[in-house]
């Protein structure tokens, strides 16, 4: 073969892989495809990660990536990137309590997420200095937090995205209910003084004292409506809404200013391009323009706030035009696949040194960047919003509810409170279920945990309910094992069409004799066995491939399950998935409901968040399958 008709085959053959791999890119979705760049821009092995809320937005971005993949990369990175800042006694490389600014908070989210992840101290201590600062932050006499301590008496928009989401999850995580009140007064206090009542919109920010050259002299407001700012009070909002308990009393407030902020959005979105400008208000006026870290993050809050049943499903429909809108005009893919963000302003601010007059012009003069990390975590959380919505009308506004009355381990957390934590919603370690709610929470279904004995009261709300691993006396002294009367109302619950997950544990781990008057009413009874059992971490030994064709799998073809109880079946019970001549899943048709059932409780976190199986082991595809089939087993009203 001549030496050009070699370059000639191997070059085409070069276009042919090059082809395939911008092809398997353009495949992605667009957060995987943007997490990439981020990671490559701000790398976890650079010398220069530096603690920063523009850093806090970006992995808060890569953080919703990896609960909706469960690859072990993004949260590797964040590990990586973290641990730079972090030093083992707790301490924050370049922070400084004494500054009081507010933007610093923002990184401890991650450092949060960690702690739950992986319960190492110096994270919880770190978290602790940053909770520190704000039972230390200087406050105006209404009780708003200073947005930095040499911007006295100020509150801006942007700080409640930077102070209030972290301080609503710390609550969260160490049970300071009592804060939740502080946090809807900061929300409450910042739209009361900065809401123009003719737009709906909120004006940059406020001084108290009125004494600032940008501020008005009657109101203390900032005089124009900056696009990022109120981005981050909605982003903010919606975030603080996730954690906030749904029977506090200032709840119903918070919603109620999420919907006027919704309302005043949507009013101001450019309807041709669906689009936000960088002054909200002054549209096509001359030097305006459309500006994408303010548009992603308007679409990332409606977004959401309809996912999170908060706002009407109207507003859908207006982040679907926003998002539309960012795609066409501010995404580039460069020649390595690789795509970038175009448009974000890099900074806005008011005061300081040059002083900052929060002018119209001041507005338009700030110089506009591609891949602001700003914009760029913006845009990976509102990607991952985007990519929630299409399954969300499945189970929407429907109930799925986890046992925590036969499964009620409880041990004290760091503070000193005892807590259930064995295959719960909220728990992030191991043993949790964080990654499995996600998932639900991917089809439209609300999480709800029941505490007492199931009834047909208290399961007549819900449209799915799980049963892990329940107690034996090894595990709770207290163990509360199924008895007559609860197996008869989760039976008739299931025969009035009723989906019932029934994640049970082999032999030594689990009690048999009593569950099985619940099983044996489906035809499921799990026998007092154990198979698969796995050496140290050679995963191989637990692998179970699936047949093609799977009523249940339809994506995963090769799945992990240790230490499984397998069923004897009798009608209706059937067959899902074999291994080993023995039944490994089964399920059942009774009445107008269905059983699916597994003698594991194989879907926490420790087998679907990636860090811990080879990638080959596809536990996470498992776990959207099953969700998926379940949602449709519920019955059409």
């Amino acid at each position: 073969m001549k030496y050009k008709e070699l370059i000639r085959k191997g070059f085409v053959a070069s276009l042919l892989l090059f082809g395939a791999h911008v092809v398997h890119a353009q495949t992605q979705p667009y957060s995987q495809r943007m997490a990439k760049t981020a990671m490559s821009v701000w790398s976890d092995t650079s010398s220069k990660v530096r603690w920063t809320y523009e850093q806090g937005v970006v992995w808060k971005g890569i953080e919703r990536v990896w609960l909706q993949t469960g690859e072990k990369k993004y949260f590797q990175f964040l590990q990586n990137t973290v641990d730079k800042l972090i030093q083992p006694d707790g301490t924050i490389s370049n922070y400084k309590m004494e500054d009081y600014n507010i933007d610093n908070v923002l990184p401890g989210r991650t450092v949060l997420m960690l702690y739950k992840v992986l319960n190492n101290e110096k994270y919880y201590k770190a978290a602790k200095t940053l909770r520190e600062q704000l039972s230390k932050q200087p406050r105006v006499p209404q009780g708003g937090f200073w947005h930095k301590k040499r911007y006295p008496n100020q509150m801006w928009l942007d700080g409640l995205y930077m102070g209030e989401p972290f301080y609503a999850e710390y609550a969260s995580t160490f049970h300071e209910d009592t804060a939740f009140n502080d946090i809807a007064r900061q929300f409450i206090l910042m739209e009361r003084q900065s809401r123009d009542a003719k737009t709906g919109l909120l004006y940059h920010a406020w001084d108290q004292s009125k004494q600032e050259r940008w501020a008005n002299k009657e109101t203390g407001v900032s005089p124009h409506f900056w696009g990022r700012a109120m981005g981050w009070y909605g982003m903010a909002l919606v975030d603080v809404l996730d954690q906030m308990p749904t029977n506090h009393p200032k709840r119903a407030e918070l919603l109620v200013i999420l919907n006027r902020f919704a309302t005043a959005v949507a009013k101001y979105q450019d309807k041709q391009s669906g689009l936000w400008y960088q002054v909200l208000d002054k549209g096509t006026s001359k030097g305006n323009y459309l500006e994408a870290s303010a548009s992603c993050m308007f679409v990332y809050a409606l977004a959401k706030g309809v996912r999170q049943h908060n706002l009407p499903k109207y507003f859908q429909t207006v982040a679907e035009s926003g998002y539309k809108g960012i795609l066409n005009k501010f995404i580039s893919t460069d020649a390595n696949g690789l795509i970038h963000l175009n448009g974000t302003v890099s900074v806005a601010g008011l005061g300081g040194n040059p002083y900052r007059d929060g002018s119209y012009e001041y507005y338009l003069s700030e110089k506009v960047v591609t891949d602001d990390a700003k914009g760029v975590g913006a845009f990976i959380q509102a990607s991952v919003e985007m990519e929630r919505l299409p399954n969300l009308a499945a189970g929407r506004n429907k109930n799925v509810m986890l046992d925590s009355y036969f499964n009620d381990e409880r041990k004290k957390d760091i503070t000193g409170e005892a807590y259930p934590y064995h295959y719960k919603w909220e728990g992030w370690d191991n043993n949790g279920f964080s990654l499995f709610g996600n998932i639900f929470n991917n089809y439209g279904l609300n999480l709800g945990t029941l505490y007492q004995a199931p009834t047909a009261a208290n399961l007549k709300p819900a449209s799915i309910y799980v049963i892990v691993d329940p107690d034996i006396p090894k595990e709770n002294p207290n163990a509360k094992y199924m008895q007559p009367a609860h197996a008869s109302a989760i039976a008739d619950w299931v025969k009035q069409g009723g989906v019932l997950l029934v994640l049970h544990n082999d032999t030594g781990n689990a009690e048999f004799k009593n569950f099985n008057t619940l099983m044996s009413k489906f035809g499921l009874t799990f026998k007092e066995n154990s198979i698969n059992h796995v050496q140290g971490s050679q995963f191989e030994q637990g692998a179970v491939q699936i047949p093609a064709g799977n009523p249940v799998f339809k994506t995963a073809k090769k799945i992990y399950i240790k230490e499984i109880s397998t069923f004897a079946l009798t009608p209706p019970g059937k067959s899902v998935l074999n291994q080993k001549g023995e039944v490994a899943v089964a399920m059942a048709k009774y009445g107008k409901g269905t059983v699916l059932a597994v003698g594991d409780p194989w879907f926490y976190n420790e087998y679907l968040d990636g860090r811990k199986l080879t990638p080959d082991l596809e536990n996470f595809k498992a776990a959207n399958d099953v969700v998926a089939w379940l949602v449709q087993q519920i019955p059409a009203k």
